[in-house]
């Protein structure tokens, strides 16, 4: 039986780069409208990310250079709308962010097969579909975020290319999917860039959801696994699969010595960064896609040519990242690592409650059925 869609549903628009009260849940917000391509998704849990946060206060704004916890509750008066958003130009508002999405299509656009219509999907954070040339090809390196350049995920329906819709059959939740796209196609993006192997990798802000995610990709490609960590979370971070951990406060070269490292998979960066190049081997790779506690670091360039070290930094993601993810979930590679939902209308006190960093894994929004 095809669902009834009611034409205005639920869903949380960031109405301006700030604090949380740039957050307006509202119940009368137009449904989405699949075009020719598209999908129509029923919401049923959306993650939280940085990326969220990082997009509603102006993070990535080139003006702003302290950690995002400095402003993740009031903002930055730093930051310009003219370069807030990840791809550095000014954001679309008002904007339905939410870079997760699990949900089944309720309504697919003309172009598309309508037996797709009750699938159970995830939806692919970093899309190409909407990038596509005039050949039907996606141009290398551009990419459209889920939540960000098109709206996302915190609202009761959402629409989507449908080649970005990915099915997946498995026994986990709808929010233990939900905990899926962003943090661990993210964390696989960093593992496919560097081609992490059977080799030691050094991963900090492990128990954050990309970091937590980085630990558990990091295995299933045979590292041994270090990660950096508080003392309060290490057990949690063992438990998903790290080799050793090693407080995030520690002298590196004096915990682990020098060059003792193949591989950094970095999310933090901030003022210790230069120790993270100080334990890596000569011709070892350094991979980020993050910097939650400071962008801006003292480099010393003799370090990188010295020690003929490789860089990489990873936003763009290759197709095969999420097809892996949707495998791994469905061979049982992977487990979610989820620390607690709460009703979408909540966002203010789960966005509060993840910057306050107390917990391990991701925390998911529910939205109202």
């Amino acid at each position: 039986m095809t669902e009834q869609i009611p034409p205005h549903m639920a869903a949380v628009e960031l109405v301006g780069h700030g604090g949380i009260d740039m957050l307006k849940y509202r119940d009368d917000v137009p449904t989405p409208v699949p075009s020719p391509n598209e999908v129509l998704i029923r919401v049923a849990a959306a993650g939280i990310n940085n990326t969220d946060i990082n997009t509603r206060v102006g993070w990535y704004s080139k003006r702003v250079t302290e950690a995002t916890s400095t402003g993740g509750s009031g903002g930055f008066d730093a930051a310009s709308d003219d370069d807030a958003s990840w791809s550095g130009v000014p954001l679309s508002l008002p904007r339905i962010q939410g870079a997760d999405c699990c949900g089944r299509i309720v309504a697919v656009g003309s172009d598309v097969d309508p037996s797709r219509i009750g699938e159970r999907v995830i939806v692919r954070t970093m899309m190409r579909s909407y990038s596509a040339d005039n050949e039907g090809g996606s141009r290398s390196f551009e990419t459209t975020v889920f939540g960000s350049e098109i709206d996302g995920a915190f609202a009761q329906y959402a629409k989507v290319h449908a080649n970005e819709a990915y099915a997946i059959d498995c026994t986990w939740t709808d929010v233990e999917l939900a905990s899926i796209p962003c943090a661990y196609s993210t964390a696989e993006g960093m593992m496919h860039r560097a081609s992490i192997g059977a080799e030691r990798v050094l991963i900090t802000g492990a128990s954050g959801g990309v970091g937590s995610a980085a630990v558990q990709l990091a295995k299933r490609r045979g590292a041994y696994v270090i990660a950096l960590t508080s003392e309060a979370k290490a057990q949690a971070v063992l438990d998903i699969g790290a080799d050793e951990t090693v407080d995030r406060n520690a002298d590196l070269s004096s915990a682990l010595g020098p060059e003792a490292v193949d591989v950094v998979v970095d999310l933090v960066v901030g003022k210790s960064w230069p120790s993270l190049l100080d334990v890596l081997k000569r011709g070892g790779r350094y991979v980020t896609a993050g910097a939650i506690a400071g962008p801006i670091v003292e480099f010393d360039v003799r370090t990188l040519y010295l020690k003929d070290l490789t860089f990489f930094g990873c936003t763009f993601q290759d197709d095969a990242v999420f097809a892996n993810l949707v495998r791994y979930i469905e061979r049982g590679e992977i487990k979610p690592l989820v620390a607690k939902t709460f009703p979408l209308r909540d966002i203010a006190q789960a966005q509060e409650e993840f910057l306050a960093k107390k917990f391990v894994g991701k925390l998911v929004l529910v939205p109202p059925a």
